[in-house]
């Protein structure tokens, strides 16, 4: 069993910036793919980006150029900096593999952008 923790939201106003930290239980090294997943209220989870442990990324097209994930296998962790925070990014970020196991969901963390 892998405990995945989120932490880093909060409320933002447009245009502002985040960083969001996904904190595992277990050495993230042999994952060969992690991602940050959001769930807006009433609509599906969607993937958002991921990263191999080559490094390699890749984004879904509404955070291209805005949104960047890494990941630090020394502590275990994976980051998302988000910038340019529109109100539509709303929503409950989660981290988890790629595809996603859904044993390992976390409480994730609520990002809210609003004026």
């Amino acid at each position: 069993q892998v405990l995945l923790v989120e932490s880093g939201g909060g409320l933002v106003q447009p245009g502002g910036s985040l960083r969001l930290s996904c904190a595992a239980s277990t050495s993230i090294s042999s994952i060969y793919i992690m991602g940050w997943y959001r769930q807006a209220q009433g609509k599906q989870r969607e993937m958002v980006a991921i990263i191999t442990s080559g490094g390699n990324t890749n984004y879904a097209d509404s955070v291209q150029g805005r949104f960047t994930i890494s990941r630090d296998v020394a502590k275990n962790t994976v980051y998302l900096q988000m910038n340019s925070l529109k109100p539509e990014d709303t929503a409950v970020y989660y981290c988890n593999k790629y595809l996603p196991e859904s044993t390992w969901w976390g409480q994730g963390t609520q990002v809210t952008v609003s004026s």
